[in-house]
């Protein structure tokens, strides 16, 4: 059987150097054209043995016998697309090389690199990168382990400081790491690279350990099989044509072939009109009628309508039956949504089921999920949540964004959150819940009888009497009305009639509004002429309730809820604050 390329994922921390490091590997300055240094899309490159064997002279030197015919790299952007760019059975990745930054050591997305790599059981090595940032680290010589014994006793001292504080932290995690020098059996130990991307420095080392690794554990797994299998990555557009970036990690696939690509509803089928390789070490691809897995590859198809991104394709032999049964358990078992919960899209299934992964350890339920960006039927979703329980009334976007239909749409308290790296988009949304949870006991608490303080505007009396009509200044909370006032010696006045704003009635005033309000019954220039603020009138077992809450109010509330307090202790209530 054919030995087919191993398929390496690179991930990590943003910025933590991971475009550098496959950089130095493939010897290209491919992080120069990105926006911002950080990858903004997924990309491929093909790195064969005979650039691995002339980069790493020692290979040749030591008459090493490798079998893998090179490597298969996939750079990723910061977010957690990276490992769970999926195939039947686990992560499409057979190796993974995570990115660590030696002097910073473990980072949020690192702990959520870790997690996914865990549970799609992905062996991976770490490269902890960054070496040359190391005060006073100079290379001194070819071998990292004699430029490591070669350092200062102060830069080595500060080397293994930082090297036994990420033991520790991974040993957390659970995991026996050590340095790939001591390592005594790579099946139970974690291996360890110290390197630098932008120097060079370690480098060999790494692709020695990749390759000794791949040799030595993944042959089996490696055995290229018949039928073409692979996973789209990208739809993109070049002029007035389409076409559609994928891998191709089993079998071999050739032009004008019929392929089935797996979809939310029936499999599309389709035949191959255009069929191109990447290219060695570069971002360019070359036509081809047949190609061998392990590739990047781009087709041209004659059916493209509704293909979405991390969606598995496989060869078509009029086996529609079976594709059917393979795809529902390819996608559909690993979508499963709740009764209830929140709405989440993705910019591809592979970052649909990260988002999933990581919302279920949370403990966060999903109504509906899917791909693309959010339209007007998520907002429609969302809104019969709003109705059903406000806390879900949340459209999560991981990696994407809203449709321009939506952009333009009234979401009324629909809450929609985007982000491009899942921990801080998991983050944003605990946060929401938590002051959306507390907003809706607040209103509670409130319903009846809200917290004020109004302060009189004598300037701007309207109308003099029954009603009096004039400005007020909301200093502390709200009004709505029928929002019961009393005076500073905690005398009833009345309740309110009506607000206005510019002539506008209006529901409620908020805090620092001015406005006009009118109460029944009340002569301004005998009853309130000589008043400055007025107050909502709160009876005891309100009062209480308040008390009991009162990490639900402002600073302001609280001050208010202590004047009404003193004023109610003149009329002999005795209340305690």
């Amino acid at each position: 059987m054919t030995i087919r390329q191993p398929i390496v994922t690179v991930a990590g921390h943003v910025d933590h150097g991971k475009t550098t490091i496959l950089d130095s590997i493939r010897k290209t300055g491919v992080q120069e054209t990105e926006a911002g240094g950080i990858t903004q899309k997924i990309s491929f490159t093909k790195v064969p043995i005979e650039n691995i064997k002339k980069r790493c002279k020692e290979i040749q030197e030591k008459k090493i016998k490798l079998d893998i015919p090179g490597f298969l790299f996939i750079d990723t952007p910061g977010h957690a697309a990276f490992s769970n760019l999926r195939k039947r059975g686990g992560s499409l990745a057979d190796l993974a090389i995570l990115v660590i930054d030696i002097n910073e050591g473990i980072m949020p997305q690192t702990k959520e690199v870790i997690e996914i790599l865990k549970i799609n059981k992905t062996p991976f090595i770490i490269a902890l990168n960054k070496l040359d940032n190391i005060s006073g680290w100079r290379r001194q010589d070819e071998n990292l382990i004699n430029s490591i014994k070669m350092q200062s006793t102060n830069t080595k001292q500060q080397f293994q400081e930082k090297l036994l504080t990420i033991i520790s932290a991974l040993h957390y995690h659970g995991f026996n790491a050590k340095p790939f020098y001591e390592i005594t059996d790579f099946k139970s130990q974690l291996a360890l690279v110290p390197c630098s991307g932008k120097t060079g420095e370690g480098i060999n080392e790494l692709i020695m350990t990749l390759c000794g690794i791949s040799q030595k554990f993944l042959k089996k797994q490696l055995r290229l099989k018949k039928d073409a299998k692979g996973v789209i990555l990208e739809i993109k557009k070049e002029k007035s044509m389409q076409y559609i970036e994928a891998i191709l990690y089993d079998g071999s696939l050739s032009v004008k072939k019929e392929i089935a690509i797996a979809s939310f509803n029936e499999p599309i089928i389709t035949k191959i009109r255009v069929l191109e390789e990447i290219l060695p070490i570069s971002n360019k691809f070359k036509p081809a009628s047949e190609i061998y897995a392990a590739n990047g590859i781009r087709m041209q198809l004659i059916n493209s309508k509704e293909i979405l991104p991390g969606m598995p394709f496989t060869i078509y032999k009029n086996n529609l039956q079976e594709i059917k049964k393979q795809f529902e358990k390819e996608v559909s078992e690993k979508i499963k949504t709740d009764k209830q919960g929140i709405i989440i899209k993705a910019d591809s299934l592979g970052s649909l089921e990260a988002l999933i992964t990581m919302l279920k350890q949370k403990k966060i339920q999903i109504i509906k999920a899917g791909i693309g960006k959010i339209n007007k039927k998520d907002i429609i979703s969302a809104q019969t949540n709003l109705k059903q329980n406000p806390e879900n009334a949340i459209i999560l976007g991981f990696n994407t964004e809203e449709d321009e239909e939506v952009k333009e749409m009234k979401k009324q308290d629909i809450k929609i959150i985007t982000q491009e790296v899942i921990y801080k988009l998991i983050e944003n949304l605990l946060k929401y819940q938590e002051e959306k949870r507390n907003e809706l006991k607040r209103e509670k608490i409130t319903g009846l009888a809200p917290i004020c303080k109004l302060k009189i505007l004598p300037q701007y009396v309207f109308h003099n009497s029954n009603p009096a009509v004039f400005g007020i200044k909301v200093e502390t909370g709200k009004i709505k009305p029928k929002t019961p006032l009393i005076n500073s010696q905690g005398k009833s006045i009345a309740k309110i009639k009506a607000i206005q704003d510019k002539n506008q009635k209006i529901e409620q005033a908020i805090e620092n509004q001015e406005v006009a309000i009118s109460l029944p019954g009340i002569m301004f220039d005998r009853q309130l002429a000589d008043e400055t603020y007025l107050y909502s009138d709160i009876s005891e077992p309100q009062f209480r309730q308040f008390k009991n809450n009162k990490t639900l109010l402002t600073q302001n509330e609280i001050q208010t809820l202590q004047e009404i307090a003193q004023i109610k202790r003149k009329e002999k209530v005795t209340w305690g604050v």
